[in-house]
């Protein structure tokens, strides 16, 4: 594949907890869903561009540096005079809990969206987690989402949900269900599955997406590796033990290593993906495992560069 992966979602300041002299302390390093992901995709080689909005304040000059840092192209950045927005991580639980500050932010409030023609040389939209829930950005990814489904460039979708932010459930839970009836690819933790449709099976919702419009479903369920399905195969990849730093981005390094995968099988096109083998399949879940790992034992959302891993997977 030669077109790029669009990432499209907010870009956050993570404050980590660190232990400093005289006490706890906070880190600020450079966060948000899909920012993650474009930032993980570039150092994996993948040609990727990141579309959202970030601050003129110090913390947009960061975003903007890490972006051109991971060789992720900016064409579809915008820059807005408002803040950006500041999440404070725990890790006193078995995954990240958050609170975050953004009124007015940035990445909250850009609602302008890129035309079809804007999209020349785009091969794959990216979209999920807290951008799907802040309004007026939410309902403008949402158009821009629906708009591409099912037209010529894959759409990819990570709900990677966080409930504490959530006000307007029930309105939530239908977009939601609404996008993952529209996605082609869809990755999601068994957590986030619990939560959205907690009597029914893994197995069950995954089937049913395939009836719909998506080709790949991935389900992730942490220490207890990862599922893949397709129409025609299934594949799993256990998980690597690592020594664990704090999983602050891991599910967005493994949506980007998965990602990186089926570019690696030249299956991240509408042409090609229809029909992965069971080892294609799971080549691409082994070498998303391996990029989560990598993650985990640094500190913060710090996902390896492509030469820091090896192809594939056991």
């Amino acid at each position: 594949m030669t077109h790029s992966v669009l990432c499209l979602g907010e870009a956050v300041i993570d404050f980590i907890p660190v232990q400093a002299e005289g006490g706890a302390a906070y880190r600020p390093c450079l966060g948000g869903s899909s920012y993650n992901v474009a930032r993980a995709l570039g150092r994996l080689g993948v040609p990727t561009e990141y579309g959202c909005a970030v601050s003129t304040d110090l913390f947009g000059d960061q975003f903007v540096a890490g972006l051109t840092e991971s060789r992720v192209g900016q064409r579809f950045l915008q820059r807005l005079e408002a803040p950006s927005t500041l999440g404070f991580v725990s890790l006193d639980q078995a995954e990240p809990v958050y609170a975050f500050y953004d009124e007015s932010a940035a990445d909250r409030i850009c609602e302008a969206m890129p035309s079809g023609l804007a999209l020349a040389g785009v091969g794959a939209l990216h979209f999920g987690s807290i951008a799907l829930i802040r309004e007026p950005t939410a309902s403008a990814y949402e158009t821009l989402f629906l708009r591409e489904a099912g037209g010529t460039r894959l759409v990819s979708f990570d709900p990677n949900i966080r409930a504490s932010l959530v006000r307007d459930e029930a309105g939530y839970r239908a977009r939601i269900d609404r996008l993952l009836r529209a996605a082609d690819i869809i990755k999601i933790s068994g957590a986030d599955l619990d939560w959205l449709f907690p009597e029914i099976s893994h197995e069950a919702a995954a089937a049913d997406w395939l009836r719909h419009r998506a080709r790949v479903v991935v389900i992730t369920h942490g220490k207890d590796g990862v599922s893949g399905w397709s129409r025609v195969s299934h594949a799993h990849a256990k998980a690597i033990p690592t020594e664990v730093v704090d999983t602050v981005g891991a599910g967005d390094s493994f949506m980007a290593g998965f990602l990186a995968g089926l570019h690696e099988e030249n299956l991240l096109t509408p042409e090609t993906l229809g029909h992965p083998s069971a080892a294609a399949l799971h080549q691409a879940l082994a070498y998303g495992q391996k990029v989560a790992s990598a993650t985990c034992a640094r500190r913060g959302a710090d996902s390896p560069w492509r030469e820091q891993i090896a192809p594939g997977g056991e």
